[in-house]
């Protein structure tokens, strides 16, 4: 396996969009307005669902492809962290902490038994990393839009509901057309391009939480080309009171090395 090409692969799934954004505070949609404005036609509540995403105030995890993810948005910090986990299968698995803080950026790496061959990445384990960005050739790779803080993009995918059923009480089902989506985090371009015509009518389903928040939305992926079958899954939840990241340990930061900038690069 290509090490920079997982990093940067999974930073891309997990929450690189462009451009830090100036952070301004927003107060939390009132739950009694959100519950009681919950569109009836199943189409527009979805849509309506992820509006309160916007205001970068939530935790959420997210599953897929051998991805195991977990992390925080707190816009009110302008800070972001998130925890992954890649098995690729084979019984061989990596592991990264990232924490972004305003401009500053700090990655906490385990290469499992890849580190094995790197000796100097190895010795890294337990460290954070501080990045500077200054010496990244594509620095947008380490910053997050907290304009745009979702990092699945559901929005972007329920725009592109081609059919769908409410099945309960805040529970959905439908199809998708995700062959033109290109700002979602949850399915990448190369996973979309070997579907071909899959890509037009990719089953979903998604739940609410009582207050007609996005919490859970599903897709199975079928198998296509050198795409296995798997599961996308991501949790939304903690509307209005996740904590912001805390800076590491001073004892624990390190600046970064530069196998690490290499993989960057």
């Amino acid at each position: 396996m290509n090490i920079r090409r997982w990093t940067v692969g999974v930073l891309a799934a997990a929450l690189l969009v462009p451009g830090m954004a100036a952070c301004n505070k927003s107060e939390s949609a009132d739950p009694a307005a959100s519950a009681s404005a919950t569109p009836a036609d199943p189409k527009e509540a979805l849509r309506a669902s992820t509006k309160e995403l916007g205001q970068g105030n939530f935790t959420f995890t997210m599953t897929g492809a051998g991805l195991t993810g977990k992390g925080l948005v707190h816009k009110p910090s302008n800070s972001v962290q998130f925890d992954l986990t890649f098995d690729d299968g084979s019984g061989s698995t990596m592991g990264m902490e990232m924490i972004m803080i305003e401009s500053d950026s700090w990655v906490k790496m385990d290469l499992g038994e890849l580190a094995d061959s790197v000796p100097a990445m190895a010795k890294l384990k337990d460290k954070y990393q501080h990045i500077d960005k200054t010496k990244i050739k594509d620095s947008d790779a380490l910053a997050v839009d907290l304009e745009n803080p979702d990092p699945a993009g559901a929005d972007a995918l329920f725009k592109s509901i081609t059919d769908v059923q409410e099945t309960g009480k805040g529970t959905y089902a439908g199809k998708l057309d995700v062959s033109g989506v290109t700002d979602s985090g949850a399915i990448d371009s190369d996973v979309i391009k070997s579907l071909g015509d899959q890509a037009k009518a990719l089953p979903f389903t998604a739940k609410l939480d009582d207050q007609g928040r996005l919490a859970e939305l599903t897709m199975p992926i079928p198998a296509a080309g050198e795409t296995k079958a798997h599961e996308i899954k991501v949790t939304y939840a903690d509307y209005g009171k996740a904590t912001g990241a805390q800076k590491p340990p001073a004892d624990k930061v390190i600046e970064a090395s530069p196998e690490t900038y290499e993989m960057f690069q």
